[in-house]
């Protein structure tokens, strides 16, 4: 009930409620003298387990005191490890400093041969040359006698095998042109070393050249590689016709002396064995278990 005027009034306990209703909105009952007070709806309990001991917040807080500390040493081990690499190649393709003039053989050697720069792609002259890489072999055959298998073209073979490959391999792409690059930086013209590394380049580009051969001539003749030989043509990049700058058409041709093989130089579970396709294959295995040498 209300004043004739609309004036709220109260009962004893209860609340002021205005006569009429708000458009929108519901009026609330009003409060009947005696009558029991509802309680307020409970509110739900929060689900899912309960945070375990320690547990501090996202992330490593989240960990146990234990854990936390594992995390912490091997964040730390990690970013001395990061530290230090980055360091060492700053060290190696920076220019001579005291740190370098007296740790410079330090440097190198934890960065050859895996983490080696090459700069000569933003160099302010890159390299302008095509370098084909070919070598042959000479086999020993079961009686006795000495043949000279044709020059492979090792380079072209590489080329043919990404060329037009949307995911070409990258040991197709670099590891002869790099190993010949590591091999030529390593010697002088006449094929002598020029540094501690010279002997080691060598052994690599022969290896290299050894297990490609391998694959290659294996299925054609029957016999033992005894020897390899390996040559290269470089030819320079012709200018495009709106540049001035002159460059020699002729092919620089360097080849070397016949390197004989070894059983360093044959692959971890690989023979130095050939055999032609055909009958002969019926005997392989017993010729390549006792062929490499």
């Amino acid at each position: 009930m209300s004043f004739p005027d609309g004036t709220a009034y109260r009962f004893p306990g209860s609340t002021a409620y205005t006569a009429g209703a708000v458009s929108g909105l519901s009026t609330p009952a009003p409060l009947v003298p005696g009558a029991p007070r509802t309680a307020p709806p409970p509110v739900p309990a929060a689900t899912g387990p309960a945070p375990e001991p320690g547990a501090a917040g996202p992330g490593i807080g989240a960990l146990r005191v234990g854990n936390q500390v594992v995390a912490a040493v091997v964040l730390a081990l990690v970013a001395v490890g990061v530290g230090v690499h980055v360091m060492m190649v700053f060290l190696h393709v920076a220019p001579a400093n005291t740190v370098t003039k007296q740790h410079g053989q330090a440097v190198d050697d934890y960065v050859y041969p895996e983490f080696e720069q090459n700069w000569k792609l933003f160099a302010p002259n890159p390299l302008q040359q095509n370098i084909a890489v070919q070598a042959r072999a000479e086999i020993l055959a079961e009686d006795g006698t000495v043949g000279r298998t044709r020059w492979v073209d090792l380079s072209a073979l590489d080329g043919a095998a990404i060329d037009g490959d949307p995911l070409p391999s990258h040991t197709r792409q670099n590891l002869l042109r790099r190993g010949w690059d590591f091999y030529v930086n390593s010697h002088d013209s006449a094929g002598v070393p020029n540094g501690v590394r010279g002997e080691l380049s060598e052994q690599y580009v022969r290896r290299i050249v050894l297990a490609r051969l391998r694959t290659e001539l294996d299925g054609t003749r029957d016999g033992v590689i005894d020897r390899i030989q390996v040559r290269s043509r470089t030819t320079q990049v012709q200018p495009p016709p709106w540049s001035d700058e002159k460059v020699s058409r002729e092919p620089v041709d360097r080849e070397l002396t016949w390197w004989s093989v070894t059983d360093a130089d044959v692959p971890l579970g690989g023979s130095l064995q050939l055999r032609r396709d055909g009958a002969a294959r019926g005997g392989r295995g017993a010729n390549e278990a006792g062929g490499a040498r």
